[in-house]
């Protein structure tokens, strides 16, 4: 029994170390809240599985309107046929967005006359119709339009098309139905230059009425290229305001990155004012926008980078071989189960700021990170103890810098913020705080 006592007293002071110390902070802490997708009005989320030259692309629409008018044009480096494409899960985006989230961490004050470092106690979890046919191929060719490929898949009807000129391509798609924004063509015109293909899709709505899915599945398509990029320039032709992206790179390798804009790491690490945790999704929006302004709104921000193997703190567990094999990771083998790492990007675009599609690049740098924010709770027992009244006096000063962190990285009110911080028992409010505020 003794020694069980003492294996238990050497865990204990183990786990104090770790995870209590103030310089080993890197990524211990109770994960509370999530800053994923649901905080944006619209975020189209893409899921890139990347291992050498080959690539399987998963796409989740965020189209708000009537299914009949969805359409969607992608410049694609192959013609693909139909056995490359399929509908995909939409849970597996949203596991991934779940899994890689920014997220709030908090920690609890030790008793600060307390003889010996205990672990803290932590709170519980807060919180029939066909593909379309041309009436006329002879039309087709004298628009420079080629059909390369037609299928069905799920509620999708898909043509890969060939064009030798973009004003053709557009005439084409809108007499075949399809409703493209104008000035489409001046967009297309350097994907056919580049002799791209398109993929283009539109809803099948008997199939989708017999699905009995109440929003349009993601699309998947695995290709062969030595381009690893993302178009994005189509999506800017009737864009009203920024768009937001998420970017799900999936590799055996290490992070991904951009080629042809920099890549920075969203600010992380912060400490925070306790209020925080009850909006914690204002507080992510306003300090990403403001890091947004102040990178001149052309950067592609890092919030997360990770082995998906594990995770510390678990917003969500990680996905499992069966859901990575949905996400498109091609390359795993039941012997080699946990080979995946991830790296989510956000990028939030303009076409005056992101004139150029995304251009990416694995690297083989496997460092952790995690947009991560903390809350510290002020130890709120007796501390009758010299220790115990420096830690008070100490207090004051950290609420101080925490509102200090706050202002700086959201742009809001420092007197704002400084009325809804606790004030230190030990020291009086100052005498000019209630004018100035």
């Amino acid at each position: 029994m003794k020694l069980l006592r003492n294996a238990i007293a050497l865990i204990l002071a183990f786990l104090a170390l770790i995870c209590f110390a103030p310089n080993a902070w890197a990524f211990c802490g109770f994960y509370v809240a999530k800053a994923d997708t649901k905080l944006y009005n619209k975020a189209s989320q893409v899921i890139i599985a990347r291992d050498g030259s080959r690539t399987i692309l998963t796409m989740a629409n965020d189209y708000q309107g009537d299914v009949k008018d969805f359409a969607l044009v992608v410049p694609v480096p192959v013609v693909l046929q139909q056995e490359q494409v399929r509908v995909s899960d939409p849970k597996i985006v949203e596991r991934l967005d779940a899994f890689s989230a920014p997220r709030l961490v908090e920690y609890f004050d030790e008793n600060p006359c307390a003889p010996t470092f205990l672990p803290r106690s932590v709170a519980p979890p807060v919180g029939d119709v066909s593909v379309l046919q041309s009436s006329n191929r002879r039309s087709d060719r004298s628009l420079g339009v080629t059909v390369e490929s037609r299928f069905s898949v799920g509620e999708y009807d898909i043509l890969i098309l060939s064009a030798t000129e973009s004003n053709g391509l557009q005439t084409w798609l809108v007499r075949n139905g399809y409703k493209i924004p104008a000035g489409a063509s001046q967009l297309l015109q350097p994907y056919i230059r580049q002799n791209m293909k398109f993929f283009v899709a539109k809803v099948n709505l008997a199939q989708f009425q017999k699905s009995g899915y109440q929003y349009l599945r993601p699309l998947q398509m695995a290709y062969e290229s030595t381009r690893f990029m993302l178009p994005i320039r189509l999506g800017t032709i009737n864009a009203i305001s920024e768009q937001d992206l998420l970017v799900y790179v999936l590799s055996p390798k290490g992070q991904a990155e951009l080629t042809n804009y920099r890549t920075v790491k969203v600010p992380s690490d912060a400490e925070i004012p306790v209020f925080v945790k009850s909006q914690f999704g204002d507080f992510y929006k306003a300090m990403f926008a403001t890091a947004h302004t102040q990178e001149g709104k052309k950067v592609a921000f890092l919030e997360y980078a990770w082995d998906m193997s594990n995770c510390d703190p678990c917003s969500a567990e990680p996905l499992n071989q069966e859901e990575l094999r949905k996400a498109g990771v091609f390359w795993l083998t039941p012997s080699q189960s946990s080979n995946v790492f991830i790296t989510r990007l956000h990028v939030r675009y303009t076409r005056d700021k992101f004139p150029e599609d995304l251009m990416f690049q694995e690297t083989s740098n496997r460092q952790n990170f995690q947009g991560r924010y903390i809350l510290r709770h002020p130890f709120e027992g007796d501390t009758n103890c010299e220790a115990g009244q420096q830690y008070k006096r100490a207090l004051a000063t950290r609420f101080e810098q925490e509102a200090q962190t706050l202002a700086k990285l959201t742009g809001w009110n420092i007197n704002d913020i400084r009325k809804k911080q606790p004030v230190s028992q030990s020291q009086p409010m100052p005498f000019w705080r209630n004018i100035w505020n």
